[in-house]
Parts: structure tokens; sequence; C-alpha cells
């Protein structure tokens, strides 16, 4: 089988507005969740959120790409951007045929549909805006970063909620491996911190409803009450290996398995025992050819939420058995909030600079313990140890899961 590695990283996330600064961030143990500033919460319980902060968007679009593309596309072309430059492609590369890309969005336009809805209520049908569709499409932004891009190999959006963007490296990462392309730009991209989305996940509970953002987003620890809602995009190049070499591309790590799997069970709660959970990892070991042993750290799905972060902790007891005392299990959905779709994207360059930086991010602000939560989730403070092998879990509403496992590259 071809081997597939990382050539290129791009970010806008709540913590940082490109790969550096999403790096530092996750280093000196910072939040970027705070008071939601995009609309009034007046009438709602949900006061925090974590919203992408100090990004111009003027200095990479025009005032009519900026009318008619929603924020998640917007969020994607960026990081898009970032990830091509830094993987030193050009527009229209020569292998251009060979060079797909696969997007994932949980929710897509959801911003472009609500101010639709609006303006339909008020101004009548023949006022709603003909870019009122493909801005609210969750494939749109798949397609205007291949555009962008000019890449013209398989091009998909993958919607498997909070599992989209793992998915989308994964399957990226099998279709190189098995020869049908050379090259995938792979990851997610969502905005939904709007008032129709925050109602309804407030509706569903699934909302953390405090006003201390270092009290809010709290994996693993026994006073969680909920996720904190989270925006951004996170994109990664994957090239097989033996194409990077040619071009004397900068490697920054091998990816080397993927699991994934189906609860079958409840549109939005885990199976109890983990088992869902465990089989995608279980998967990706096996797709990866190592035994479970050789996993140093997990990039948990750590949701903050009651029902996922005591159940994902099953799931790993199940899959490593003996080995998950001796694993380093921490989730930096305490920097970000859960950013959905995004998420797998965003915790993927995170796993990848952990390797390469020989770095475990911490769990940050977590105070009390939980005895169905009782792994090593590397509390406040992050360790530098040598890390060869690391996985990255996401889990999404409808009972999927997911799992990837990068390798550290080493010449």
């Amino acid at each position: 089988m071809r081997r597939v590695v990382i050539t290129g990283l791009g970010c806008v996330s709540p913590i940082g507005n490109d790969v550096a600064a999403l790096w530092q961030s996750i280093e000196e143990g910072r939040c970027g969740i705070d008071q939601i500033t995009c609309f009034d919460t007046s009438d709602y319980k949900v006061k925090l959120a974590g919203e992408v902060k100090g990004l111009d968007m003027e200095l990479y679009f025009s005032k009519r790409d900026l009318k008619f593309n929603d924020r998640f596309t917007q969020f994607a072309r960026i990081a898009s951007k970032q990830a091509m430059e830094d993987a030193g492609f050009s527009r229209d590369p020569d292998n251009a045929n060979r060079f797909g890309c696969v997007l994932a969005s949980g929710i897509g336009g959801i911003a472009s549909i609500e101010q639709a809805s609006q303006t339909l209520d008020k101004r009548g049908p023949s006022r709603v805006s003909p870019f009122f569709i493909p801005m609210a499409l969750s494939n749109l932004a798949a397609g205007q970063v291949a555009i962008d891009w000019g890449l013209k190999g398989s091009t998909t959006c993958i919607v498997t909620a909070c599992a989209a963007s793992s998915n989308a490296i994964g399957e990226a990462f099998h279709r190189i491996r098995d020869g049908y392309e050379d090259c995938m730009l792979a990851g997610g991209s969502e905005a939904a911190i709007t008032p129709l989305a925050i109602a309804g996940f407030q509706s569903m509970r699934a909302l953390h409803t405090g006003q201390d953002p270092q009290c809010a987003s709290i994996p693993f620890d026994a006073r969680r009450s909920g996720f904190v809602m989270g925006e951004g995009a996170g994109m990664l190049v994957l090239e097989e290996l033996e194409h990077a070499q040619a071009r004397h591309a900068k490697i920054y790590a091998e990816i080397v398995g993927y699991g994934s799997s189906c609860d079958a069970h409840h549109i939005t709660a885990p199976l109890d025992d983990g088992s869902g959970g465990a089989q995608a990892m279980t998967q990706a070991l096996e797709d990866a050819r190592i035994p479970s042993n050789a996993i140093d750290y997990i990039n948990a799905h750590g949701t903050s939420t009651s029902l996922n972060d005591k159940t994902e902790t099953k799931a790993i007891k199940l899959a490593f058995q003996e080995h998950a005392k001796h694993l380093a299990v921490s989730s930096t959905k305490s920097n970000t909030g859960h950013l959905l779709g995004a998420s797998g994207a965003i915790e993927a360059i995170i796993s990848v600079k952990a390797l390469e930086q020989s770095f475990v991010p911490p769990t940050i602000h977590y105070e009390q313990e939980d005895p169905e939560c009782d792994l090593d989730i590397v509390p406040n403070q992050g360790r530098h140890q040598d890390l060869q092998y690391v996985m990255s879990n996401s889990l999404g509403f409808g009972g999927h899961n997911a799992s990837l496992i990068f390798k550290k590259w080493e010449d």
C-alpha cells in the first residue's frame, strides 16, 4: 500500500487564526471561550462560545466574496489557502487531475439560511437572493475551495455531524493510499454560532449555560454540564510519500490508520458501553497494522457533556484494555470549545503538532475528579514527551465514530 504523509496545515480557530498561533495557545494553555458577541443573547440561557477573533476578512476576500460566501465557506477558504501555501502548492497544480478535496461540515451555511428566512418573512419570496442556495449548501465550501485552487480530482463533502472532518481526513487518506489521487486537501469548517443554532442546541440541553469561561468547557471534570459551541476551520494537505519526496516537501507526520463505525443506537446518545467508539479505534489500529500499546497519546473527542466523556472513557478502556492505564488522553476542546464538524480537523492538526513537537497537550481548567473518567487526562499542564503514534477521536450525533492515527515523521 502507498504511504501517505501530511505536508501542509492551515486553520482558523477560537485560539488562533493560523497554525503557529493555534499551537502556541495549546502550549500555553489558553482558552478561546468568552461571551457571545455576534448576536444579542439577552433572551438566551447560553451566553458563552468559542468565537473566531481578530480575523480581518477583507485581507482575504473582496466585498462580493464576503457578501456571497457563508461564513463557514470563508473559514474553509482561508484555512485551505494557508495549508496549500504551507505545502508549497500554487493554483492549478501540475497534477490537478489527481489532486482532490474532501471538506466536511456538520451544519453548513446555517447563517445564510437564517438570513434568507428573515428576508422571506419581511420582504417576500422575490427578495430572496439567487445566491442563497449556493451559500447554504454544505458541499459548496468544498466546491469553492476546488475552484480556488483548480483541483480536479475527487471533491466531496462528508456530513457526519461532529465526526465529519475526521471522516473527511480518513477518506482522503484511503483515496491516496489506494491510488485514486496523489494529493488531497482534507478537513472541515463550521460557523454555527447563530441565533437559531444556539437556540436549537440550548433546547436540547446540550450546551453549558454558565457565564464563567474558566469552568465552561471542562472535559472529564465532574462539574461538566454541556459543551460550548466553537467555530472555525482546519485543513490538511495529504500527499503520497514519493510524490512529496520528489518535490522536497516538508513532511509533518505520516497518517497510518483510519477507523469508522456507527453505534446504530440513538440519534444523540452514544452506546452506554462505548462499544461503537471502541470499534472505530480498533479498526484504526488494524488499518495501521500496529498493536494497541504503540499508541502514546489520544486527543479525545472530550466534549464536556456527561454522556460523552464517561462513554468515551469506556470506549478507550474497551479498545486498549490494560494499555488504557498508560495512555495520555486529553481534550483540547477545553481550549477551543466544540467546533462540531470542524473539530476533528482542528484536533488532527493539534495531534500532528504534538508529534512534531514531542508535547502532550493538557486538558485545561480541570478541578474535580470524576471516577467514571479515570484516565490520565493530562490535567492543566502539558508534558514534553517523545511520541511515536497519536490517535485522534471524533464522535457525532447519529452514532458516527471516527478515529485517525498519525505517526511521527523521521527522515
